[in-house]
């Protein structure tokens, strides 16, 4: 790329003049050594979200928060960081990626230790919010480090599919770290785990990582952010609010209306400016647009299940909330081994096959679940998980899709993003199939199990599972109990096969989208 002013077009795509190349003095033991460093910020970012999912129910014991506050408690670390990872990416482009990373790291860590001083729902709330800005921080800096550090197309095929199984990994082993905390401490440690190890983060990011900064500092445009946060904080809070009120909730059409006029115009305005905080021209390439695919199915169909099987082991098969998310393993571990294999096997029968592929493995998994006898059995759901998280390795070679044949300069859009795909999978996963679920267990529990109920109890057990059986519980109806259960797996099945067509359908775009030919390790530095 030619130096000077002058901008210069890559794949359809406006770049500015490169900067020095940051990883020219790295050696290969720095390389993988930095890789690590990212890897485990990333690590504790993902078991974040899951590892509240445990501690909650002992929140909920000690503040005695209300319905309301309980689901902000949820809800409001998302709400955030979806709403901030396009224009904090823009800021690290602008002012470092290294230090924006370690800023991250600093205030990540400093509000999980300002959890001592939360003695209200609101105050844990609170927190809950700030987190959702440091992590909206870190997230995709890790991935647009892994752009300037790995330079090498092979060498970077392989780091991005250990990061892919590193944020996987979090998201399935953060219930059975909370687990383990909560059995022996208080609430506070899910927040408290993050102070050291994000300490030692700052400590080794500080020698083992590089900075990198654009040629050419992006504008910053103040319409634009205020835009891109209003639009993904309404359209994310519109699905959550379907996932919970339903599809007849008049407040959820209206913020998802707003969403979508002010993210037309944020993309109406991007595609405008010679200078856009975000590049969407980078959907100009097929390529770049099935990764972006492949990331938001993924998360669509991991986000969902996996709420929807904690809730079976627990209440259906009587687990104890660790022991759930030890059997929630399977996948992890399957995405574990099979995420940096992903790319040497992209190399040899080619990327779109892998992707692709990945895709329908993963969609098997669903589809075994609907197959499953009934009721099912352990067995089958490990079978489940183990194709569900062995399919999802495919994200690697998606995360090499989109980063490799990214110019560096944008590199930070690429991975905001990507990050942005997967905050919308998960979110859409659990608003699309969990009312589904939903839907199917209202109907299946039927009319008779309620009969001898009054209206507030059968409200509450068509509600919910665990409301059924809080019900079943208080009126000592053992019928009520059992008919729940089969209502719920009746309900699990019956989504297995809806996911199982959604993860079908985006194998078969992304094999559309991606050329036979396209080979991991000959994209662009």
């Amino acid at each position: 790329m030619s130096g000077g002013d002058r901008a210069v077009e890559s794949g359809g795509v406006r770049t500015e003049p490169a900067a020095a190349d940051p990883a020219a003095g790295l050696s290969r033991g720095r390389r993988w050594a930095a890789l690590a460093v990212l890897s485990a910020s990333l690590l504790v970012i993902a078991m974040d979200v899951t590892i509240l999912n445990v501690a909650l129910p002992h929140i909920t014991a000690d503040l005695a928060p209300s319905a309301t506050q309980q689901l902000w408690i949820v809800d409001v670390y998302a709400l955030i960081l979806a709403g901030l990872l396009v224009p904090v990416s823009a800021l690290a482009d602008r002012y470092g990626r290294k230090r924006m990373l370690l800023a991250g790291y600093l205030l990540f860590g400093g509000f999980s230790l300002a959890i001592l001083a939360a003695d209200s729902a609101a105050g844990v709330i609170l927190i809950r919010a700030l987190l959702g800005v440091a992590g909206a921080m870190i997230m995709p800096t890790t991935l647009s480090m892994v752009r300037v550090i790995f330079t090498d197309p092979r060498e970077r095929a392989t780091a991005l599919g250990v990061w892919a199984a590193t944020s996987a990994v979090g998201i399935a082993v953060g219930p059975v770290v909370g687990g383990l905390l909560l059995t022996h401490l208080s609430w506070h440690s899910a927040f408290l785990i993050n102070v050291p190890l994000m300490a030692a983060a700052i400590v080794a990011g500080l020698f083992l990582l590089p900075e990198y900064r654009t040629a050419l500092r992006p504008r910053w445009d103040v319409p634009g952010t205020v835009a891109i946060i209003a639009g993904m904080v309404a359209l994310v809070w519109s699905i959550k609010h379907v996932a919970k009120e339903g599809f007849g909730a008049p407040e959820s059409w209206a913020a998802l209306g707003a969403a979508v006029l002010i993210l037309g115009w944020f993309v109406r305005r991007s595609l405008r400016r010679p200078d856009p905080m975000l590049d969407l021209r980078l959907f100009r390439r097929p390529p770049f647009t099935a990764g972006i695919v492949a990331a938001l199915a993924s998360m669509f169909a991991l986000g969902a299940l996996l709420l929807l099987v904690a809730q079976w082991l627990q209440l259906v098969d009587g687990r104890t909330p660790l022991q759930a998310g030890v059997a929630l393993t399977p996948a992890a571990i399957a995405m574990c081994v099979a995420s940096p294999l992903a790319p040497a096997l992209a190399a040899r029968i080619g990327a779109r096959t892998v992707l692709a592929g990945g895709l329908a493995i993963a969609g098997m998994g669903f589809l075994v679940i609907y197959l499953a006898p009934s009721p099912i059995s352990y067995p089958w759901m490990a079978v489940a998980l183990a194709l569900l998280g062995g399919g999802g390795s495919s994200l690697a070679v998606a995360s090499g899709i989109i980063m490799a044949g990214t110019p560096q300069e944008k590199a930070g859009n690429a991975a905001a993003l990507e990050e942005t795909s997967y905050e919308l999978g998960s979110v859409l996963g659990v608003a699309v199939l969990g009312s589904i679920a939903a839907a199917v267990y209202r109907s299946r529990l039927g009319e008779g199990a309620l009969s001898a109920l009054t209206p507030a109890q059968a409200d509450d057990a068509r509600e919910s599972l665990a409301g059924a059986l809080e019900v079943a519980e208080r009126t000592g109806s053992a019928r009520l109990a059992a008919r729940a259960g089969d209502a719920f797996v009746d309900s699990l099945a019956l989504t297995g096969l809806v996911g199982f067509f959604a993860l079908l359908g985006a194998a078969v775009l992304t094999a559309v989208l991606v050329p036979r030919n396209l080979d991991l390790t000959k994209q662009s530095h």
